[in-house]
């Protein structure tokens, strides 16, 4: 019989923790006995998600392209919770589908602010707190658009892999503590952020997968379960391909 993951006694932060893969993570990481600060710019949907959910977690409301209200937000689970093992980013946006000569340049900017910076604002607030304990587990939610690029997707596709760099160059600089910094790389999953793409987007992205089918949350929950945990105690700085066989590196 397969041993589950404990988290009993730890504390994790998930960003966009209110629906599709945010929510998906909360709920593995509060059945396994975490405790679970749910980050999202939504603070009813994070409410409603947090009391389904029950005891484990809290909701904050935090918008994570804004530094203050990262700052604010960790002051506030800091205060409820004491400490943070756990630092989930995964708040994110798609961005429209179009042309990269047509994109328009304000849309990069949002995209690569919410992306790239928020992940950014985020580790900048809690790492200093692991560093302090000597232990923490940073998971980024990249995508496999990050390291293969999708044609119409060019902001997304840049901030992904904007942020698999920001993961390498992090765990590399806390490689010395038991501090492990990685990202998942998943391929396109039915949620809310597709309703920001076209169809014709979805169809691509479908059939560029050779199992033939969107990845499911619960998938991606129980590869970051595992990236989160303890057990994850020597690899750092890697992305964790979750693509239904689409990557090719």
């Amino acid at each position: 019989m397969a041993k589950s993951i404990s988290f009993d006694g730890q504390v994790a932060i998930v960003t966009g923790g209110a629906q599709g893969i945010g929510r998906a993570i909360v709920e593995r990481l509060a059945g396994s006995g975490a405790k679970v600060a749910i980050w999202d710019r939504d603070f009813e949907l994070a409410k409603q998600a947090a009391t389904a959910i029950g005891a484990n977690a809290k909701p904050y409301a935090v918008d994570v392209a804004d530094a203050q209200s990262v700052n604010r937000a960790f002051e506030f689970t800091l205060k409820d919770f004491r400490r943070v093992d756990i630092l989930v980013n995964n708040a994110g946006i798609a961005g429209p589908t179009a042309k990269l000569w047509e994109y328009p340049l304000e849309e990069l900017q949002k995209t690569m602010q919410v992306n790239l910076e928020g992940p950014f604002n985020c580790c900048h607030a809690v790492v200093p707190t692991m560093i302090k304990q000597n232990y923490g587990r940073v998971v980024n939610i990249a995508s496999i658009a990050g390291k293969e690029g999708n044609p119409n997707a060019s902001a997304y596709s840049a901030s992904k892999a904007a942020l698999i760099g920001l993961t390498k160059s992090l765990g590399k600089e806390l490689a010395t503590y038991d501090i492990a910094v990685n990202a998942i790389a998943p391929a396109v999953a039915r949620t809310h952020i597709l309703t920001q793409t076209s169809q014709e987007h979805i169809d691509y992205m479908i059939a560029k997968i050779p199992r033939g089918r969107t990845v499911d949350v619960k998938e991606i929950a129980a590869l970051v379960s595992w990236v989160a945990s303890a057990e994850c105690s020597f690899t750092t700085g890697f992305v964790f391909d979750i693509s239904g066989g689409r990557a090719t590196y």
